[in-house]
């Protein structure tokens, strides 16, 4: 008898299988691009933006300009297209960008380690006073920002900047921004080591070249002699801090990985010595690893501090030295802790050569072409042919004789750069804000002017070292999370059930003396309206609560969450 026929089995589904494509590391061979910026990185380095900016989209209009240059790759020569005008900070993350665009540019000044001539100063006052409607801010990144340029007019502001030996290369974008410096390096009395040369080095090799034009995201740089730790080394990318090596002399200690934004990061020591010749070389092998190994998949974790945190310093400096310099590196110190809280360099200061130099505050950063012509006018006056601009928003006039202060001084402060700044002139920072930016929810700058003019009528008397940063979105341009009072805007709901304009407050946050990040107090909001009764209310309460000596942040870190509302 035959047998039965059997019923042949279900076939078992084949599963898809997709490559897994990781976090979009070039050096494990992930090239695919994962995301949109990527993929026009990919499709036309930023830096070949510059010939059709000058052939093309100069001469043709704001209409003609390709979304992916608009956008994109314009940064790569320090353009953004800034806020049209009108557009509230509700409507901020629900527009789409052709509708936040204004049909001007932001465009960017590099001023690697703050330093200029007194002619380059002027060249950027007039530049700022004929195609820019007078704007000029001072960032915390020492560079100088327009606003109202018109893309017909930039290349003649090329032509103008680089005559004088300036420019907007690489000044945004995901590439190696402006390498901060301390504004003193070669001329303050207790300085460690002036790492200018490096500087310049590394301009000359690196800044332009295709080799680092396309990063997973931008790359901080920050380069230091000075004892003041006074270019927020713990929160760039890469940073060079000065220190005495017991064996090899001065040198540099090592730091990787800080960042702040929404996932803020202090950044990590290596425990490397670094000597001054080797500056540049070291550098390129940081930026390399993270060129390589940095994340490309999502922009939200492309810094190089998340690599930091996944690899740890061991690892990171084994790579760094195996891979990218095939020696290894010497141990080497940790930097001393500042003598002081202030790290601007504002006041009149004795440079090493016997001459002095003398630091004034701007308000919040904001000066104008005119201003800054004038700035340059004074310092020639007064026997300089040398300006700085630091990483606190302030300016620096250097080699004035000791005849010749006191005139300075006074004449700055008929322009309204004081160098005897109250505390809430000299610690208060604000970023562009809605004036001109597409991501800020709030106003920044004169909301920050208006309540130094309060403070200062309202406590007099307050002479301790205090930082107040005022910031339009969770971004952190102005370093929130680490200054006394941070200040990240946002909409909020007033007393009466409206949504207006406020601020998340952050409170104890430091650089330098115990650097750390601010405390929030749970729900603690305030109105733009309500925030000077509020910083009064939390000052006079410090002053009645502190120690002997006790700084605000250690205040802060101790108080009761009543005495911080």
């Amino acid at each position: 008898m035959a047998a039965t026929p059997q019923k042949p089995a279900a076939a078992t589904p084949r599963r898809k299988v997709s490559r897994h494509r990781g976090e979009g590391q070039w050096a494990a061979g992930h090239f695919t691009p994962l995301n949109g910026n990527e993929q026009f990185k990919k499709d036309d380095d930023g830096l070949n933006v510059r010939t059709r900016i000058e052939t093309i989209y100069s001469k043709r209009g704001f209409d003609s300009i390709d979304p992916n240059d608009l956008r994109g790759r314009m940064r790569w020569w320090g353009l953004y297209t800034q806020r049209k005008p009108g557009i509230d900070g509700g409507k901020t993350a629900i527009l789409e960008p052709e509708e936040l665009d204004d049909k001007y540019f932001m465009l960017r000044v590099r001023i690697d380690g703050g330093r200029l001539t007194t002619q380059q100063l002027r060249v950027i006052g007039e530049i700022s006073q004929e195609f820019a409607r007078g704007t000029a801010d001072i960032t915390d990144r020492q560079n100088v920002q327009y606003h109202w340029i018109r893309i017909e007019d930039v290349p003649e502001i090329w032509n103008r900047l680089e005559a004088v030996g300036l420019s907007t290369t690489e000044a945004c974008g995901d590439t190696p921004r402006v390498v901060i410096g301390s504004p003193v390096a070669g001329i303050a009395e207790d300085e460690i080591i002036d790492g200018s040369s490096a500087i310049d080095e590394i301009h000359s090799r690196y800044i332009g070249s295709k080799e680092f034009s396309n990063l997973p995201r931008k790359f901080k740089t920050a380069i230091s002699g000075s004892p003041l730790l006074d270019v927020a080394h713990e929160i760039n990318d890469i940073a060079f801090v000065g220190v005495n090596h017991p064996e090899h002399g001065p040198g540099f200690d090592l730091w990787v990985g800080g960042g702040l934004s929404t996932n803020p990061k202090i950044g990590v020591r290596l425990g490397a010595w670094v000597p001054l010749d080797e500056v540049p070389d070291v550098w390129a092998g940081v930026i390399g690893i993270f060129r390589d190994y940095g994340y490309r998949r999502l922009r939200t974790r492309a810094r190089l501090k998340f690599l930091v945190a996944d690899w740890g310093p061991e690892k990171f400096r084994q790579i760094l030295q195996d891979e990218y310099l095939g020696r290894e590196l010497v141990d080497g110190p940790a930097p001393a802790q500042p003598l002081q809280r202030w790290r601007d360099h504002v006041g009149v200061h004795r440079q090493n050569d016997g001459r002095f130099y003398v630091g004034f505050a701007p308000r919040v950063g904001r000066v104008d072409g005119t201003t800054l012509t004038k700035i340059a006018e004074l310092a020639e006056a007064h026997g300089s042919g040398r300006v700085r601009t630091t990483v606190e928003q302030k300016m620096i006039i250097l080699d004035v004789e000791e005849a010749q202060v006191d005139s300075l001084v006074e004449s700055l402060e008929a322009l309204d750069l004081t160098a005897r700044p109250s505390s809430f002139r000299r610690g208060t920072m604000a970023c562009t804000g809605i004036e001109y930016c597409k991501l800020a929810i709030v106003e920044t700058k004169a909301r920050g002017s208006q309540l130094i003019d309060e403070l200062e009528r309202r406590i007099p008397d307050f002479d301790e070292p205090l930082t107040i940063n005022i910031n339009g979105c969770p971004n952190a341009c102005a370093r929130i999370q680490v200054a006394d009072i941070g200040l990240k805007g946002q909409l909020v709901v007033n007393d009466r059930g409206e949504q207006v304009e406020g601020y998340q407050v952050h409170l104890g946050g430091a650089l330098g003396l115990e650097a750390g990040f601010g405390r929030k107090v749970r729900g603690l909001k305030v109105t733009s309206d309500e925030l000077p009764d509020y910083v009064e209310r939390v000052l006079k309460r410090f002053q009645e609560e502190r120690e002997d000596g006790e700084r605000f942040a250690t205040w802060a870190a101790r108080a009761s969450e009543e005495a911080l509302s």
